[in-house]
């Protein structure tokens, strides 16, 4: 019997990257979650401790990851932290654990992944935002470093496309996760106040919700299987149209 094929995820302790375990490992994957906590994996998954904020450590965790999989088909880089307020106000350390996490964790998870999915004719998917393709005031941190994975995916969609690697970006709005209940908490000043004043930006009115982990897990799975063939360095939006340009309000 040949060996599955095998999928690395960064962030998989969390709200986007377990949803993405769950689906993989459905599928019958092998499944390694990279994530700075041990994360709890689906049985027969594998699981890797790194702090992924500087290459070395990403060579390693990508490594181990090989070591423990066998192969390497599938990375998805959904690793990340949220951070806003004033531009002005935002230090230094701030500044550099929202790009350290988001793009340059992204940058050399892919990097050492290369060789390994130019074996296997494989694919990268990133998780960028809807803040890596359009403004959101109050968080230009985080835009720098979603903007930055937004485009490093087309650049290197083009790099490795003779090389048979394809790479994506999905680009979600606000999706119901820890992520986004830590946005509440830190910043919100109350859950529910935090939540409407999200929801009043969708076009979907008092229809609006926000995306679930399983949605955009979904949305990631496709775009690893043959049937995505065709779709590389694309920024896809799943989002509700969030996006999509201004819309007028009651």
């Amino acid at each position: 019997m040949s060996e599955p094929p095998a999928v690395l995820v960064t962030g998989g302790s969390g709200g986007i990257g377990s949803a993405v375990m769950r689906r993989f490992h459905s599928a019958g994957w092998a499944c390694c979650s990279v994530d700075i906590t041990s994360s709890d994996v689906p049985a027969s998954c594998h699981s890797v401790v790194a702090d992924l904020r500087t290459a070395a450590a990403c060579r390693d965790a990508v490594a181990d990851a090989v070591q423990r999989l066998g192969r390497l088909d599938a990375v998805v880089n959904a690793a990340g932290v949220w951070h806003e307020g004033d531009t002005a106000a935002t230090t230094e350390t701030d500044f550099d654990r929202v790009i350290d996490v988001n793009l340059k964790g992204t940058y050399f998870v892919s990097a050492a992944a290369i060789p390994h999915l130019e074996s296997t004719r494989g694919c990268i998917v990133n998780l960028s935002s809807d803040a890596g393709i359009q403004g959101n005031s109050g968080a230009a941190a985080y835009c720098a470093s979603k903007g930055g994975v937004s485009v490093f995916t087309k650049a290197l969609a083009l790099e490795l496309a003779p090389r048979g690697v394809r790479v994506n970006a999905v680009c979600p709005g606000d999706v119901d996760s820890p992520m986004l209940r830590g946005q509440a908490r830190d910043y919100g000043g109350g859950e529910q106040q935090y939540y409407d004043r999200l929801l009043a930006g969708y076009p979907q009115g008092r229809h609006a919700r926000f995306i679930t982990p399983d949605e955009v897990a979904e949305f990631v799975w496709f775009l690893c299987q043959p049937e995505a063939a065709a779709i590389t360095g694309a920024n896809l939006s799943i989002d509700f149209g969030l996006s999509a340009g201004i819309f007028p309000r009651d």
